[in-house]
């Protein structure tokens, strides 16, 4: 069946530059997850490896006898990585801690959320709305704490045909839900199905769960980032001790916007550098972190948007001879079905990291290890491209591709990038394809 799909292949030498196959390398083809590989080779180059998201936390009033006389606001850059730790708590007990020590003990003001750094573009072009709910596609946002996600909690109710509840954690998700999940009998099948309404936006649970059965625990997106992001706050500094008398607040709900640049900076979070961050961002392929890189980017052209990522993405690129033709990016994840790229961009890319020492050591770190670890974890599992092949996958409804590097059994470096789209077989044939060609390559001797 794989003759009726359409596929994108190149196999290039990294040594003598030699193209040793090549199956419609020019091929404009849907490329999934692996068109982080580009988004993250362009952010390596724009921003550098040691860049770091700061997040202010500024006063807007005086602090007299211990209490801020106004708000407390949270300026926001983007950092996705800033989420929970055991006891969920941990950078904003800290926090706290450091609002003691200069003596704040309560506040009379709001807890407000400033995410103004990006547009308030949350979803990128061409995502699939059934996708919505879930951990893969949460919203964008200047300030996004534990990736944009809570768990949802589906609990039974106490006889059949009574109500279930949902309830989240971190509680403060503020998540709208419409539940429609059933009590049913003991012994049936439990199900809680959950997608975003594209009407109102709200969450809408479907299913059953048997009287007595354990609660379904389900990772959804949050409605409003930032505004997850202040009320989570609030809640840990007040568990801190602190009293906070005003609610937690979006800056877009306001007017006028607190003036955060005339007030008091009274604390920096700063997110661990880029080099770190890639490694959960390729491993695990992590959308929302390759989106926050996006707009990163699409701040050097004066546009926190999704077209100033684009526009920086092609400066960048085609000097490094990607063909303008062979490139059509609209987000940073590859979530989008508007994106479309040509294995030999890939390659070309790919090729410019490894001949770049600024930028290929902490690139090819980032990637998943055949037979190892990340996405790759359980593919190539006792072949030569265990422990070998470095790459990253992509990962659509039709659409299974891989772009990496692989050192063959004479010991000669090669670079690789496989795309297949519209294959008329189970996922499972094209990713057997793929893999087997990569598993030759760490065969391949001349």
């Amino acid at each position: 069946m794989l003759e009726r799909s359409q596929w994108g292949v190149v196999l290039k030498s990294l040594e003598s530059d030699e193209t040793l196959y090549t199956l419609d390398g020019g091929k404009l083809l849907m490329p999934g997850s692996t068109m982080k590989v580009i988004t993250l080779a362009v952010a390596a180059e724009r921003l550098g490896w040691d860049y770091t998201f700061d997040t202010r936390v500024v006063a807007t009033g005086p602090i007299e006898s211990g209490v801020l006389e106004g708000d407390l606001v949270i300026v926001g850059s983007g950092d996705p990585s800033i989420t929970t730790d055991a006891d969920g708590t941990l950078v904003f007990s800290d926090l706290a801690t450091a609002l003691k020590m200069q003596g704040v003990h309560a506040i009379t003001g709001r807890i407000v959320g400033d995410d103004n750094v990006f547009d308030d573009e949350a979803y990128g072009p061409g995502w699939a709305w059934d996708d919505l709910a879930g951990r893969d596609s949460p919203a964008i946002g200047g300030l996004q704490y534990n990736e944009n996600t809570v768990q949802a909690i589906v609990a039974a109710g106490p006889s059949v045909g009574s109500a279930t509840t949902v309830s989240f954690a971190p509680a403060s998700g503020r998540v709208t839900v419409d539940n429609r999940v059933i009590t049913s009998y003991d012994g049936t099948t439990p199900v809680a199905a959950v997608r975003r309404s594209p009407a109102n936006g709200r969450l809408e649970f479907e299913g059953s769960i048997p009287v007595g059965s354990a609660p379904l625990v389900r990772v959804v997106s949050v409605d409003n980032p930032t505004l997850f992001f202040a009320a989570a706050l609030r809640d840990g500094l007040t568990a801190a001790g602190i009293r906070i008398d005003g609610p937690a607040v979006d800056v877009d709900d306001l007017a006028p916007w607190p003036a955060a640049n005339l007030g008091t900076l009274l604390w920096t979070h700063r997110s661990p550098p880029l080099a770190v961050l890639a490694m959960r961002l390729m491993k695990n392929s992590q959308n929302l972190y390759a989106e926050t890189l996006f707009k990163s980017i699409g701040i050097l052209a004066s546009s926190p948007t999704f077209e100033g990522g684009r526009t920086i993405v092609g400066e960048t690129v085609w000097p490094w001879g990607v063909s303008p033709t062979g490139l059509i990016q609209v987000d940073g994840s590859g979530l989008s079905r508007y994106n479309y790229v040509t294995a030999d961009t890939l390659v070309t890319v790919l090729t410019h990291v490894y001949r770049d020492n600024r930028l290929r050591g902490p690139f090819e770190a980032s990637l998943p290890v055949a037979g190892q670890d990340g996405t790759l974890a359980g593919r190539m599992q006792g072949t030569a491209a265990a422990g070998n092949a470095v790459a990253k996958s992509g990962t659509l409804a039709n659409v299974r591709s891989l772009a990496g590097y692989v050192t063959s059994a004479g010991g000669e470096r090669l670079v690789f990038a496989i795309i297949a789209n519209n294959y008329g077989t189970m996922p499972e044939g094209a990713l057997t394809a793929i893999d087997a060609i990569v598993v030759k390559l760490a065969e391949f001797r001349r």
